[in-house]
């Protein structure tokens, strides 16, 4: 017997065999579908006995295998059904003829046959045969399976009579000797009357009796047979036979043990075993019922003696394989019997004990077997080590067989069973076609093993002539075996794939095999791999904001409490949670992304682009190039929402090697994220922002559209324009400006920006396309002040700066310094010569569009820095009073720190300042009234300091004493190669200079005091004249300017003449008299008022007299200062009287 049946169990042993063959031209569905209906009839209950019978039904079985029938009677064809197809009654006799043919190929070993015929219809079909079945059609047979139980009986009938022929011991006939083919020539003159002869007779024909009861449903007396055999066998060396009868006992105990049966099918038997009967028709009273238990315990009680126990099974088993071993051509024999074994062990779950058997069976030798039969038989070791529980070495046997379905010496080699046997072997590697399985966890299996299969796949789905699974197998091998490439493997792999998809490009379709297998997409996630997803603001200048006041969307608290102490954390959070910022409709958003290049090689991505959701949104793909092991890289991809609402980011598509692919967040592993969900507000419009001046560095600490850079000397203005262009697709309806200086040391005076919006405003609407200009005053105004190291650098020249004698002059010219301290001379000159930086952000806030109902307006920032330089420095300021007591003379130090001549003008007064020179400036101007001023309100007054009041109050006097100054400087240079002028000019300031005294001594005296002669106000020096002789009207008049009343008061006028000599004479009373009383009284004066006081006075001589005005020393205590006590002196001077001509 050279052709196994792997499928055989020890259960089969009990079954007889039944070929169904068709006869003639039978349509193949048509038959497999009767045979189908033929199979279901497996087991039969005999009619009038309590056995049942057991079918096997083969639709091929080789002859020669028949020949064993007498060695194992369920390998002998015992009954015969043949499936015709017979449309006429001319094609009958040729049918009969035929079917006669299939019953002489088993005629020596079948019991009885049976003829379906399908089509056939008229006088033939109405006959009545036992042996024939006519059917007018496939469809219309409904009793085929009454006729096969039909046909089974008659079998029955046959196998019991057989059974009780072969049973009986008919003494004095001669047992005649059951051989195996292979054993009829050893046999030939062997002595047949001897004893050992005899016994061999004996224990064949007793195995074989065994055999049949076992068939017959009695499976008591087949024990009993089994064990007589076993020990006549043994004592003749009968091994061959030997191992057959252990191996019947191993069955009829396995059927006892195991009702169920041990092939692991779904439709296994019925767990139903007859009695055994006696040699007659009687049964035995200890029979079993067709439930498998015995109702006599005496009768169970034996059979249990004689039936094996599990592992006395397995014993047995072993010691009948290893007779079997011992004999070349019963390798069929021994190999079934392993398989048998190893199916008992599997349901024993003895998984190293049924290796054992396998292992044998792998190294059974069967002679010259086809590839078919070699196929089917590393398929079935595969089978069994799978239901053993050894998938790895199933796996490896189910490969070898792949691999034999494409060896070399088959003509026609089956890649399509190779690849369908390969893609079964994926489960005993820890292989899964899905990428997803290998995305989380440690990787299991070797790795190895697995990339020479996924080779193999892709190798045979070449061979198919499918190019696309090729292509998904080796887009699945790079992205799941990555770590595991050596770098040359890599570039091998990767030059494949794209001779691959130049001819079939790899997609994110899932690939429906025709066994309904379905390979999932393959993203290539690994290439490159990303690291994190950062979604970015938008720039500064194009951000939303929220109008205050408006209520946000989707601004909602989770608890009702204000602040709660448990923070809920869900994995995963990351990724699902809102960003605090917001993109806008119809602007490029970007999301950054941190990718490394895990390739020995240059990688480039094609087609890079973001998968969005929740808008509609346009992504703008990129192309990058990643150089070998690169690193961290960072990649922004960009896109435009074109709807507003929640969008998030599910991953990223690409196209690397010709394989597109859509890689998801969720299914990366490791990627940090911040959040992948932002909110998308309406469109808004959008401005671009240009000025007059290049641009420049971006101020430290903002964030800035656009920065611009200038230099001024201190005092200096010079104008910015700005142009705002609408560059969006939105109308622009409302345009707001502002401005904000930045913290500085320096003290600034006056606005440092300033513009007028209003010829802006009255061009908006602005639409898509248009532009607005808005001139912007930049004044650089800090404090002009000297510093301590420039007084003494000055003192240090020679130069007395802290006080000069009011006969110098008031221009003084700076000395050089000594040779001796030359070498500081740069040093000094840069302490008080740094340039000062002053900072401010210009905002721009507008909106429009759909935004604008939102509630979201943008804003867009010009960063102004100015780097101010030194002009002028007032070193020293101090006052002289002038000969009015309302005026008084400012003197003023002044340094011209630049490098050029620098011109100062104040009040029609002109001073002109060479490099590093200082001089003194003395202007005169009238006293002020500081009282007129406004006063801050009471709520300002509250929420400041003391301090904070008084530097307010000296700042607000300040700036009206330099108002009134109007100081200019005005800096020329020159160049004589080019003959061309560079004009600075600008303004000075003494506000930051001005000390308490000063701003005493230029103020308006609370009391003002005027005197008048002869109807004429005397002061400035101003001369009264008069006539000898003649009476001189002396008015004293009295203005109270401060907040209380004064007086009363007692004024005294003392005449003299000053003889310019240091002498003066006040003993004039011949020259000058009084017209009445030399004394005024003043009564108190009201706050606002004033009191004025008549006396005259007579020149009696002519000359030049001086009035000076005294207060009495019994006036009332004086609580102002003394400068309101302060009269003007009285310059009088008396002519002679003109002559009238006669």
């Amino acid at each position: 017997m050279s052709v196994p049946d792997y499928m055989q169990c020890a259960e089969d042993h009990q079954t007889v065999l039944v070929v169904v063959q068709p006869v003639g031209i039978v349509p193949e569905d048509q038959f497999f579908r009767i045979y189908k209906r033929i199979s279901s009839v497996n087991q039969v209950n005999v009619r009038d006995t309590q056995r049942a019978l057991f079918i096997r039904y083969r639709h091929h079985y080789p002859p020669e295998n028949n020949e064993w029938g007498d060695f194992q009677t369920h390998r002998k064809v015992v009954g015969l059904i043949s499936v015709t197809s017979c449309s006429s009654a001319k094609e009958w006799p040729q049918t009969a003829e035929r079917f006669h043919g299939q019953k002489e190929l088993f005629g020596s070993t079948l019991y009885d046959s049976r003829l379906l015929v399908f089509g056939l219809q008229g006088d033939i079909a109405e006959q009545q045969r036992t042996d024939v079945a006519f059917y007018p059609s496939y469809d219309n047979c409904p009793d085929v399976e009454k006729r096969v139980e039909d046909f089974v009986e008659s079998i029955f009938i046959v196998l019991e009579s057989k059974r009780l022929d072969r049973a009986t011991d008919k003494s004095g006939d001669k047992i005649p000797l059951l051989c195996v083919p292979f054993e009829k020539k050893d046999f030939v003159g062997l002595d047949t009357d001897s004893r050992h002869y005899k016994k061999r007779c004996q224990g064949r024909m007793r195995k074989h009796v065994g055999d049949l009861c076992l068939q017959a449903g009695m499976l008591q007396d087949a024990l009993v047979h089994y064990h007589m055999a076993v020990e006549l066998l043994r004592s003749v060396n009968d091994f061959l036979w030997l191992g057959a009868a252990l191996e019947g006992l191993c069955s009829a105990s396995v059927i006892f043990h195991y009702p169920g049966g041990t092939a692991g099918k779904s439709g296994a038997r019925k767990p139903s075993i007859s009695a055994a009967t006696d040699t007659g028709k009687r049964h035995r009273p200890g029979a079993l019922t067709t439930s498998g238990i015995s109702a006599d315990t005496s009768s169970e009680i034996g059979r249990a003696k004689n039936c094996l126990s599990q592992e006395d099974i397995i014993e047995k088993y072993k010691e009948a394989i290893s007779y079997y071993g011992k004999y070349k051509n019963a390798g069929v024999i021994e190999l079934e019997a392993c398989v048998k074994a190893v199916r008992v062990l599997a349901i024993q779950k003895r998984a190293m004990e049924a290796s054992e058997f396998l292992q044998n069976a792998v190294y059974i030798n069967l002679g010259q077997l086809s590839e078919e039969e070699k196929i089917q038989r590393y398929s079935v070791l595969s089978e069994l080590y799978e239901l053993i529980g050894f998938h790895r070495k199933s796996a490896f046997f189910k490969r070898v067989a792949a691999m034999q379905c494409v060896a070399p010496t088959i003509p026609d080699p089956g890649w399509k069973a190779c690849y369908r046997l390969l893609l079964e072997t994926l489960p005993g590697y820890s292989l899964s076609l899905d990428p997803k399985d290998f995305s989380k966890g440690t990787h299991r299996g070797w790795a190895a093993v697995q990339m020479r299969l996924l080779h193999e796949l892709v190798y045979a789905s070449r061979r198919m002539g499918n190019p696309g699974l090729s292509v998904r197998h080796l887009s699945f091998l790079l992205q799941t075996m990555l770590d595991f490439l050596s770098d040359q493997e890599k570039k091998e792999v990767t030059q494949s794939l794209e001779n691959y998809t130049s001819k079939c490009p790899g997609g994110m379709n899932i690939i429906t095999l025709p066994d309904g297998l379905k390979l999932p997409p393959v993203p290539f996630t690994k290439l490159p791999i990303v690291k994190s997803v950062s979604l970015l603001n938008l720039p500064a200048s194009l951000r939303p904001h929220k109008v205050k006041g408006l209520p946000g969307q989707g601004v909602t608290s989770a608890s009702p409490f204000i602040y709660s102490p448990i923070t809920l954390h869900s994995r995963g959070d990351d990724r699902t949670k809102k960003i605090d910022f917001q993109w806008v409709q119809g602007d490029v958003c970007e999301v950054q992304l941190m990718v490394y290049n895990p390739m020995p090689f240059e990688l480039r991505v094609e087609n890079m682009g973001l998968l969005m959701s929740g808008v509609e949104f346009e992504s703008l793909p990129a192309a990058l190039s990643l150089p070998a092991e690169s690193g961290l890289y960072p990649v922004t991809l960009v896109g435009v929402p074109r709807t507003a609402g929640n969008i998030t980011v599910n991953g990223y598509h690409t196209s690397v090697f010709g394989v597109s692919s859509d890689c998801l967040l969720d299914s990366l592993v490791g990627v940090k994220s911040s959040g992948c969900t932002v909110e998308v507000v309406p469109s808004l419009p959008r401005l671009q922002l240009s000025t007059s001046l290049p641009r420049s560095a971006r101020l430290c600490g903002e964030d800035l559209s656009s920065s611009v850079c200038l230099q001024l000397f201190n005092g200096e203005t010079q104008q910015l324009v700005i142009t705002l262009e609408n560059i969006g697709s939105e109308t622009l309806n409302t345009l707001e400006m502002s401005s904000k200086t930045l913290t500085t040391k320096e003290k600034l005076f006056g606005d440092f920006l300033s513009w007028d919006l209003q010829d802006a405003l009255s061009r908006l609407p602005l639409k898509p396309g248009q532009a607005v200009t808005v001139p912007v005053d930049i004044h650089a105004k800090l404090d002009f002040s000297g510093q301590e190291n420039l007084l003494q650098d000055l003192n240090d020249d020679g130069i007395s700066v802290t006080g000069l004698p009011i006969s110098s002059p008031l221009r003084q010219v700076l000395k050089p310094r000594p040779e001796n301290k030359q070498v500081n001379a740069d040093t000094s000159k840069s302490e008080y010569n740094h340039v000062k930086t002053l900072e401010a952000v210009l905002n721009f806030r507008y909106s429009g569009g759909l935004g604008q109902v939102e509630g979201y307006y943008r804003e867009i920032s010009l960063g102004v820095k100015v780097d101010v330089e030194p002009s002028v420095f007032f070193t020293r300021v101090s006052t002289l009073p002038a000969s009015s007591t309302r005026q008084c003379h400012l003197l003023l130090d002044v340094f011209n720190p630049t490098e050029h001549e620098l011109t100062l003008t104040a009040r029609n007064q002109q001073l002109i300042l060479h490099s590093s020179e200082c001089q003194r400036m003395a202007i005169q101007v009238d006293k002020f009234d500081f009282e007129s001023l406004p006063m801050p309100s009471h709520d300002v007054l509250r929420q400041s300091s003391l301090y904070q009041q008084e530097e307010e109050r000296q700042q607000a006097h300040g700036g009206q004493i330099n108002s009134t100054l109007d100081l200019r400087w005005n800096i020329i240079s020159f160049s004589c190669q080019l003959l061309s002028s560079l004009c600075s000019s600008g303004e000075a300031s003494v506000e930051g200079v001005l000390t308490q005294l000063v701003l005493e001594h230029m103020q308006l005296a609370p009391l003002q005091w005027d005197v008048l002669v002869n109807g004429k106000a005397c002061d400035s020096d101003v001369v009264a004249d008069c006539k000898v002789g003649d009476a001189v009207p002396l008015e004293v008049k009295l203005t109270n300017r401060s907040k209380s009343p004064v007086g009363p008061f007692s004024l005294t006028v003392v005449p003299f003449q000053d003889y310019q000599n240091g002498v003066q004479n006040s003993e004039l009373q011949d020259v000058v008299t009084f017209i009445g009383s030399n004394s005024f009284y003043i009564d108190s004066v009201s706050p606002a008022g004033n009191s004025t006081c008549v006396g005259a006075l007579l020149f009696l001589y002519t000359g030049d007299f001086y009035l000076s005005i005294k207060f009495q020393d019994d006036s009332v205590g004086r609580d102002l200062p003394p400068a309101s006590f302060c009269l003007p002196s009285v310059h009088v001077r008396a002519q002679e009287p003109v002559e009238v001509a006669a």
